[in-house]
């Protein structure tokens, strides 16, 4: 019997919650076969099995949130399966599982996170010959083989007693004969495994996101009938079930639901670790906000005629992207507020480069992954790694190493409809931008002759937060003034 331990996936987390399960007591496992997804401070991760057998016990409940060592699952494996997989080692940390091809050499699987390889474990032991296997046998083997074909001609028997359409609904394909002096006790009266989405009562498949929205609407993913043809559910499902879910058939007598009823939101994985992260910012770094509000018909003209370009046809381009790229132009002006502090050393790190972080919002909580070296991509690809960053978040795919090392940070808070907010900084950045809604508005517009106009525009407001250690108000001032430049007339600033 080995136990699996819940490993370290990296960026020194020290706890994970149990998502979801995706094997049952009973189930057989191979090497590498998802068993159980988990949610961590930074992202949703599957993680693979490490041992073929056959589950045991599960020694987490989902929901539950363990450290790191943990054991989580119990599997029970087998030395000499014919055709199996080669045994774990004693440890209980092998990630390796050698296979033998037809030329005697050996294949390894791929290393788990957290588990290391294990030295010794690449041969396998050789089997002896099947010829041999019926004077191998122990008298135990055979005596569960007796016993098994015993039983199997009693149930036929009984089936022959039976009328014939009840016989045929019954008979089944006879097991195969197992040979080996170490097979496993046949059991004819215990079915094989089926199918784990349709057979074990509640069982859904759905990815973490799906879960998340079902369990913070309400609905019972048990009571949805997939629509897929895998079986997996989907967001719109969920969201179409909780819709349903609230609104009473029509004829029906109205229900009396209760108004202004107390809940309790657990605060874990990534919401736990945000909300610590930004009590730690909030007082330990001195926060300054700013803001201006500019006029950026230009930066609107100039995204209309980037979407037309060839060159731009498969990207999605938005005023984010002219904003980023404002942002990297006042960083080359200005890199002192590419910064960080050193507590321990009492120093001011400004950084060589640019990773730009993107504050974006997933039903999992707040997270900020960034682009590295963002400063060095042309427009075309600071828009890929926009438009990739955004879909990654959404499905909760976001990689570990793009949450961590970010330098700035903007926070796009103009897609929910709000003009600008005083937002807090990213841990170990010294400033974050964040972009409003952008709205026609009336504006005096000066021509060339000096007369000004009342004309309708288009305006928007960005609001910087700078820590006041690193960045002093005639430097955040100026930063922000170049933002302002480069989106009231981006064609200039970019020449």
């Amino acid at each position: 019997m080995k136990q699996f331990r819940l490993p370290d996936v990296g960026e020194g987390l020290t706890e994970a919650e149990i998502l979801q399960w995706v094997v049952a007591v009973g189930d057989e496992v191979k090497v590498n076969q998802t068993l159980v997804e988990i949610e961590t401070a930074k992202a949703a991760v599957e993680l693979p099995s490490p041992f073929a057998g056959v589950v045991r016990e599960l020694l987490v409940e989902q929901g539950s949130t363990v450290d790191v060592g943990t054991p989580i699952i119990a599997i029970e494996t087998a030395s000499a399966e014919p055709g199996g997989s080669a045994p774990a080692t004693g440890s209980g940390r092998a990630d390796s599982a050698p296979r033998a091809d037809g030329q005697g050499e050996a294949k390894r699987e791929p290393v788990l996170v957290g588990y290391g390889v294990t030295h010794g474990a690449t041969k396998r032991r050789a089997r002896k010959p099947m010829s041999e296997a019926p004077q191998a046998q122990a008298p135990q083997a055979r005596a569960v083989q007796a016993q098994a074909a015993q039983t199997q001609a009693a149930q036929t028997q009984t089936i022959e007693q039976r009328p014939a359409q009840q016989a045929a609904a019954v008979t089944a394909p006879a097991r195969p004969a197992v040979a080996g002096a170490l097979a496993a006790p046949i059991r004819p009266e215990q079915p094989q495994a089926p199918d784990r989405a349709t057979a074990r009562p509640g069982y859904v498949l759905a990815k973490p996101l799906v879960r998340k929205l079902a369990r913070d609407l309400g609905v019972d993913l048990a009571t949805i009938t997939p629509e897929r043809e895998d079986g997996v559910i989907t967001r719109d499902e969920v969201e179409r079930a909780a819709t349903h879910r609230e609104a009473p058939p029509v004829g029906s007598h109205p229900m009396i639901v209760p108004v202004g009823e107390t809940r309790r939101v657990p605060v874990k994985g990534v919401r736990k670790a945000t909300a610590a992260a930004m009590v730690s910012s909030a007082f330990t770094a001195p926060h300054v906000t700013e803001f201006l509000t500019l006029d950026v018909t230009r930066t609107m003209k100039l995204v209309a005629r980037l979407k037309a370009l060839p060159e731009f046809a498969d990207v999605k381009v938005s005023p984010l992207l002219l904003v980023a790229k404002a942002l990297l132009l006042a960083v080359a002006k200005h890199p002192e507020v590419n910064a960080s502090w050193d507590e321990a050393a009492q120093e001011i790190v400004i950084h060589g480069s640019v990773n730009l972080g993107i504050a974006a919002a997933t039903p999992r909580g707040l997270i900020v992954p960034n682009i590295k070296a963002a400063e060095r991509l042309p427009l075309r690809e600071l828009a890929l790694a926009l438009g990739g960053l955004a879909a990654t978040a959404r499905e909760g795919r976001t990689a570990l190493e793009d949450l961590t090392g970010g330098t700035i940070t903007i926070t796009n808070v103009g897609v929910f409809g709000v003009d600008t907010g005083t937002p807090i900084i990213n841990p170990g950045e010294a400033a974050i931008l964040a972009f409003g809604a952008i709205r026609q508005q009336p504006w005096v517009v000066t021509d060339k002759h000096g007369k000004a106009k009342i004309k309708p525009r288009w305006v928007t407001t960005l609001g910087l937060s700078f820590d006041h250690r690193m960045i002093d108000g005639e430097l955040g001032s100026k930063f922000l003034r170049d933002v302002g430049r480069v989106l009231e007339d981006p064609v200039a600033s970019l020449v």
